[in-house]
């Protein structure tokens, strides 16, 4: 594959219809008509990770990423955890995305009874997944062109949406409590210190999933800068995807209609697309089920890949290191992240779609850790060489140092936050914590429990040791 198809696959893992669909309102609840400058400033510790990602790419093409690299620069233990956090990841989202790819696209063509049946959401969701994984295992191509199609589609129907929106709040044809846009939106301090904490909170969700593109680096062409590039221009174009959706949204709805409705999240990109664009709705149904359909697929990528890289090291079971002899594909690593998916969607279901929420939530956990784990790693790695010049000074060292200091910072704000049960998605306590808290805690256990056994089990890959980038790299005289 080439720079563009890792630049949709990065797009796409972030699921920008769908992520806007989720925090718009919970957003505006916070911040008000400040959302757009929240939005902004949640892209700073972002820009900053997807550099150390770019910068440790760069001198480690290794589809594990973050496992391989803090494996590099700060030894097996941390990095297993790194490994086991985004492997996690994949696992607590994949099937809420197929949920929500199912549900808006029954509404999108006018099956609200279907939408409304909880078997029938479900069962198609499955069927979803196991799709997607197929399309996985065929080949990185094969993906690439499809993600090409879905992106296509959402991009354009969010942009017709958002210049609907603008067009009718000038022509005074909203239907809500239109705005006029206004430069001033864009101060992230407008609303207020507690207003950006939990607005940055938020962003950590609709910001994350670019880096599947840089999980693809053995399979892309130029793979020492090209897939570090694709996930730093990721994050330029959602926060331009984001900040003119977001203008739009806010301008024409006002703040008084969102924030009342911010417990519906992507609910209301439903009512929203009504009230725009009428009988042209569908347009917008459509670009949320084709985002959540497109990161459906692209969130396996890293789950599966990083999965390939710790087998392959002999950090897990070696058969997940399997290649397809005819795809060249990871084929029993990726049906393995579909498996443990399937299964997590369908029994937190049983519990209640509330634990499905919840498990979302815990996702900003284990989100944040391994970024920040990342942004360490970039500067642990290269320390032999960040005074050479003011370029590795700022860029490979302080950059990645702040965004994973702002990360972490997240991190406790988030388990502060959710140890309040109040603040689940139920409103209900497990153990006299808040379910995210829980969920979180019970996979970090289940880590290091496995991370011991397979350590007792097979010791080789704790045989290795830290080190510092090859100079030879840093400066060029490698390819």
């Amino acid at each position: 594959m080439g720079f563009l198809d890792a630049l949709v696959i990065g797009l796409n893992s972030t699921s920008p219809a769908y992520s806007l669909a989720a925090v718009i309102g919970p957003i505006v609840a916070i911040a008000g008509i400040y959302a757009p400058g929240v939005m902004l400033a949640s892209f700073v510790p972002m820009l900053l990770i997807a550099a150390a990602f770019y910068y440790l790419n760069k001198v480690d093409q290794d589809c594990g990423t973050t496992f391989s690299w803090v494996t590099r620069a700060m030894g097996p233990w941390a990095g297993w955890l790194g490994g086991w956090a985004i492997t996690m990841t994949g696992v607590l989202v994949i099937g809420s995305l197929a949920d929500v790819a199912v549900h808006f696209g029954l509404l999108a063509f006018g099956l609200d009874g279907l939408a409304a049946n909880t078997v029938v959401r479900q069962t198609l969701a499955v069927v979803l997944i196991l799709a997607m994984t197929a399309i996985c295992v065929i080949g990185t191509e094969l993906s690439a062109h499809f993600q090409d199609v879905l992106i296509l589609a959402q991009v354009l129907f969010l942009l017709v949406f958002a210049v609907v929106a603008i067009y009718r709040v000038y022509a005074g044809t909203s239907t809500l409590d239109a705005l006029h846009p206004s430069v001033s939106w864009l101060n992230p301090f407008g609303a207020g210190g507690s207003a950006l904490t939990g607005g940055l909170l938020l962003g950590v969700f609709i910001y994350w999933g670019w880096e599947s593109a840089v999980n693809l680096t053995e399979e892309v062409e130029d793979s020492a800068t090209a897939p570090g590039k694709a996930g730093i221009w990721s994050t330029l174009i959602l926060l331009v995807t984001y900040l003119s959706v977001g203008f739009a949204i806010v301008a024409y709805a006002g703040t008084k209609f969102l924030a009342e409705n911010a417990d519906e999240e992507e609910e209301i990109f439903a009512v929203l697309a009504h009230e725009v664009m009428g009988g042209w709705d569908w347009m917008v149904l459509l670009a949320v089920c084709t985002s959540a359909l497109a990161s459906t697929q692209t969130t396996i990528i890293p789950a599966s890949r990083t999965a390939l890289s710790m087998a392959r090291r002999h950090a897990l079971p070696p058969h997940l290191a399997h290649i397809h002899h005819r795809f060249h594909t990871p084929d029993v690593s990726t049906w393995w992240v579909a498996a443990i998916a399937i299964a997590w969607y369908l029994a937190v279901n049983q519990i209640s779609e509330n634990a499905l929420l919840d498990s979302l939530t815990a996702l900003s956990l284990l989100i944040a850790f391994y970024y920040a784990l990342t942004g360490v790693a970039c500067a642990v790695y290269y320390r032999r060489h960040l005074l050479e010049n003011a370029h590795n000074f700022l860029l490979i060292g302080v950059g990645p140092l702040v965004g994973a200091g702002l990360l972490a910072w997240l991190l406790v704000e988030s388990v502060e936050d959710m140890s309040n049960p109040r603040n689940s998605a139920g409103g209900v306590s497990w153990f006299g914590l808040g379910p995210p808290l829980v969920i979180g805690i019970g996979i970090a256990a289940a880590g290091v429990l496995l991370m011991c056994f397979w350590r007792i089990r097979d010791g080789r890959f704790w045989q290795e040791r830290r080190g510092v980038v090859d100079p030879a790299l840093v400066h060029g005289r490698k390819s």
